[in-house]
């Protein structure tokens, strides 16, 4: 768990450094528009997702074949060389380029699912997976905070700097991390079948009691597509906010989502069982979301981030109750499946939240609203909610 968490850390704070910058140098190559910057920014997460749909369940089913450990140093090395690309990509097309291999490398993080479905019992998973969830609070303060500092230098410099972090993790993967998968505990082969993303998701409909929480986790994780496909732009044009303020927004949502997930997670898990734990959290992101939706205000919508953070309870939760239904043998496959779902997601979020933000910031909008990409992510969490409520397994079902 050090290993792993240490590993998903890095891999997270250089994520976060490039995220107060990269809208804001897509805007500076569009002249300065925020409505066609944020038309290309949904092209971006489009094809970042895309790129992550095809790959994550080859990756999942590489690392049940071969072990964990060598999917995770190539997707730090890979990611390392993404960032090099970024830092000295001069056009859009070249910047688009690189999200090409950020896509194809983007691997650690369901790998890592998989990690600690091998290392930790069923009980204990949800508190581990809270754990997990910690490591992206840390990496989502300090990632943003150096990336702000960063980008009000050059909007380059975040980018060499989560270069050297991944190129950091690979090093620390090939000394330090261990194998978690033992030979004898790996699939006899690498199946072909469920490594093609359609075959993935049929893998997901073999399990009827996984394919429901599937369902919720793909209208969570298409709900969560708003945050990085607009709130950068959203917090320019509707607040003012530059690198540096968005960047202290995105610490303070760190450092709620540490509190929740390594304060009550586990605690919540343990006392209202893992359904009505995922019930409380997707509710508090429905809340969270209306907030923001109709904030007019920067600091009526940092009343929103508590509240929000209480979503980060579900997370955990749901992948607890996934990883009870499956053995250890298909634990990668589930996992890139499920990261197949969430990259699907991620296809339809940026388009979706971006040009809904375009459209009613726009000259032609019926109805100046910039807060209905948060508005439409609230109608979708509820769908999450909905589905949970019925298809996630009852409490007689599922562990306390």
């Amino acid at each position: 768990m050090i290993f792993i968490f240490i590993t998903v850390l890095i891999d997270v704070l250089s994520f976060g450094v490039v995220i107060p910058v990269l809208p804001n140098l897509v805007r500076q190559f569009t002249g300065g528009d925020y409505s066609e910057a944020a038309h290309w920014i949904g092209w971006f997460g489009f094809l970042f997702a895309a790129i992550q749909f095809f790959c994550s369940p080859i990756q999942g089913a590489l690392s049940d074949r071969y072990g964990r450990r060598v999917v995770i140093l190539l997707s730090c090395f890979g990611l390392g060389v993404d960032f090099l690309l970024m830092a000295v990509a001069h056009t859009l097309p070249l910047l688009l380029l690189a999200r090409v291999f950020s896509g194809v490398f983007s691997a650690s993080f369901s790998t890592a699912n998989a990690y600690i479905a091998d290392v930790t019992a069923p009980d204990a998973r949800a508190k581990a997976y809270g754990m997990l969830g910690a490591a992206f609070g840390i990496g989502f303060i300090a990632g943003p905070l150096v990336g702000g500092w960063l980008g009000g230098i050059s909007l380059r410099w975040p980018f060499w700097f989560a270069a050297a972090l991944s190129l950091t993790n690979f090093l620390y993967g090939w000394f330090v991390l261990p194998e978690s998968l033992p030979p004898e505990r790996r699939s006899a082969r690498f199946d072909w079948s469920h490594a093609n993303p359609f075959g993935a998701l049929a893998l997901l409909r073999s399990f009827p009691s996984v394919f429901g929480l599937a369902a919720v986790v793909f209208l969570a994780n298409l709900a969560h597509y708003v945050y990085p496909s607009i709130f950068v732009l959203f917090a320019g044009y509707l607040y003012g906010w530059g690198p540096v303020q968005v960047s202290w927004v995105l610490a303070l949502v760190g450092a709620c989502s540490i509190v929740v997930n390594v304060v009550l997670v586990g605690r919540v898990v343990g006392r209202i069982g893992e359904r009505r734990a995922l019930l409380l959290g997707l509710g508090c992101g429905v809340i969270g979301f209306l907030i923001y939706g109709s904030a007019g205000s920067g600091m009526v919508f940092l009343l929103g981030v508590p509240i929000s953070a209480l979503w980060a309870i579900a997370g955990p939760a749901a992948q607890a109750l996934i990883t009870r239904q499956v053995g250890a043998e298909v634990q990668g496959r589930i996992q890139g499946a499920l990261m197949s779902l969430i990259s699907l997601a991620g296809v339809l979020g940026p388009l979706l939240f971006a040009n809904v933000f375009a459209w009613f910031i726009g000259p032609r909008t019926p109805l100046h609203l910039p807060g209905a990409p948060w508005l439409v992510a609230g109608l979708l969490l509820t769908g999450a909610w909905l589905t949970a409520w019925l298809r996630a397994a009852r409490p007689e079902h599922a562990n306390r």
